[in-house]
C-alpha cells in the first residue's frame, strides 16, 4: 500500500516535540507540485496529494497516511548563483526578476535563480557575476505566493498603463503568457 501525504503541518516545528520518521528530498520544481509520486530517502514510495496551491519548503513537516511525520528536504540542484559587490545592483536584479514572477532566492550578498540561459544573460547585462552551483533552491515566497490564482488574466494590477519603458515580461513557471506595453488581454 502506497503512503499518501495529504497534509502539511501548519504549526511551527518548535511548538511541539515532533518525532520525524521519514524524509522527502525534492528539488524546488517538485516542491511546487501538489500531485506527485516520489520516494522517501528510505526508498519508500509516496503519493503527494496536497491542497491546490500548497508549496513545500525545506524543513516543512507533512503527515503521512500511516501516521508518520515526514520532513521535507530541499534537494541540491543546479542554480545560477549571482553576486555583485554593488548591493544596489544586486537589489535591482532581485526586483527585476521578482517583478517578472521568476522565483528568486535572496541571500547575504547573493541571489539564486533556476538555471536558465536567458536569465543568466540578463544578469550578466546587469553587471552581476554569475556562476553555476549545486545548492538547495529556496526562493522567496513572494515570487510565487498565491500562485494558485487564475491566469486567465487579471493579477490585481492593470497593464493598461504607460511606464515610459517597455513592460514586456514573461511569467515564471511557464505560464505561457506575455504582456506587451500597455497591452491588456
Amino acid at each position: 500500500m502506497m503512503i499518501e501525504i495529504k497534509t502539511k503541518l501548519k504549526i511551527p516545528r518548535s511548538a511541539y516535540k515532533v518525532e520525524v520518521k521519514g524524509q522527502l528530498r525534492l528539488p524546488f520544481a517538485s516542491r511546487q507540485n501538489t500531485r506527485l509520486r516520489a520516494k522517501l530517502v528510505s526508498g519508500e514510495e509516496v503519493n503527494l496529494a496536497l491542497p491546490r496551491g500548497e508549496i513545500l519548503r525545506g524543513g516543512d513537516l507533512v503527515s503521512a497516511s500511516d501516521g508518520r511525520v515526514i520532513e521535507v528536504l530541499a534537494e541540491s540542484e543546479k542554480v545560477l548563483h549571482a553576486e555583485c559587490a554593488d548591493a544596489a545592483r544586486l537589489a535591482k536584479a532581485a526586483y527585476y526578476f521578482g517583478n517578472q514572477h521568476v522565483p528568486v532566492q535572496v541571500g547575504d550578498g547573493f541571489l539564486r535563480l533556476a538555471a536558465d540561459g536567458a536569465v543568466e544573460e540578463a544578469l550578466q547585462k546587469m553587471g552581476v557575476t554569475v556562476t553555476y552551483k549545486e545548492a538547495p533552491f529556496e526562493p522567496e515566497p513572494f515570487a510565487y505566493a498565491g500562485d494558485d490564482h487564475d491566469h486567465s488574466h487579471e493579477h490585481g494590477h492593470n497593464h493598461d498603463h504607460d511606464h515610459g519603458h517597455d513592460h514586456d515580461h514573461v511569467h515564471g513557471r511557464d505560464h505561457g503568457e506575455r504582456h506587451g506595453r500597455g497591452g491588456k488581454r
